[in-house]
């Protein structure tokens, strides 16, 4: 087990959780978009999952970039954003994925919306991904549809005092524990937030990610599942 924790500041207003398991492909490029934001009161907290490949090697290279990093065995993703949270400190969380990266003018979007609307809980950015823009929230659509939001990584940001009264992400879902975090910020817990414009893009989503993977089949039940839980409507639109 390797543990960084060397830069730990008392005050951020924005900690970076970034969840990590054999990622030494892409993971450069993530951490060099974090450490270019122009932004600069923030922690960066790295949880990796006992990677195996030169993960830990590069992450050993931006070390004094790092608030925080632990290398340990852990039950997938979602447990590695549990751990990132508890030990979070900033204002904001947000998670960015080891193959996503962050626009240099993402935090500066956040400020801007933190200081426009300050009582609000979350904040979706604008993300790139693939095809297009996706961008806005609208909270009535979770009722019938997965399309009320821009992104889950990358372009959410909660507040700590908020993310702490949700409760960690339930590891009984395996591929879209997201979802049932939204309708318990959301509908259970009745959390305010807004999205960003379409020109205010904060990050940018590799192809081949987490759920890309995942068949179909897998995460339908799973989506169909998280709806019943939480008591809401089993009929889907697009």
């Amino acid at each position: 087990m390797i543990l960084i924790n060397n830069k730990i500041k008392f005050n951020p207003k924005i900690s970076i959780i970034t969840p990590t398991f054999n990622s030494a492909k892409y993971l450069s490029k993530t951490l060099k978009s974090i450490i270019l934001q122009k932004y600069k009161n923030y922690e960066l907290i790295v949880i990796d999952g006992g990677s195996t490949d030169n993960t830990l090697k590069i992450i050993k290279e931006y070390e004094n970039h790092i608030s925080y990093c632990v290398s340990k065995k852990d039950k997938g993703i979602y447990d590695a954003f549990n751990k990132g949270i508890k030990i979070a400190k900033g204002k904001y969380i947000v998670i960015v994925n080891s193959d996503d990266v962050l626009t240099k003018n993402a935090f500066n979007i956040l400020n801007k919306y933190d200081t426009k609307y300050p009582t609000m809980d979350f904040f979706f950015g604008a993300v790139k991904k693939h095809w297009g823009v996706l961008y806005g929230y609208n909270k009535k659509k979770i009722n019938y549809s997965w399309g009320f939001y821009s992104s889950h990584s990358t372009g959410f940001f909660i507040k700590n005092e908020s993310a702490k009264r949700i409760g960690p992400y339930n590891l009984k879902y395996k591929y879209h524990a997201d979802y049932d975090y939204f309708y318990r910020m959301i509908v259970h817990h009745k959390m305010h937030g807004v999205g960003s414009k379409k020109n205010e893009v904060v990050g940018i989503f590799r192809r081949g990610g987490f759920s890309s993977q995942i068949s179909f089949k897998k995460k339908f039940y799973e989506e169909l599942r998280i709806r019943f839980d939480n008591k809401q409507n089993l009929i889907l639109i697009s």
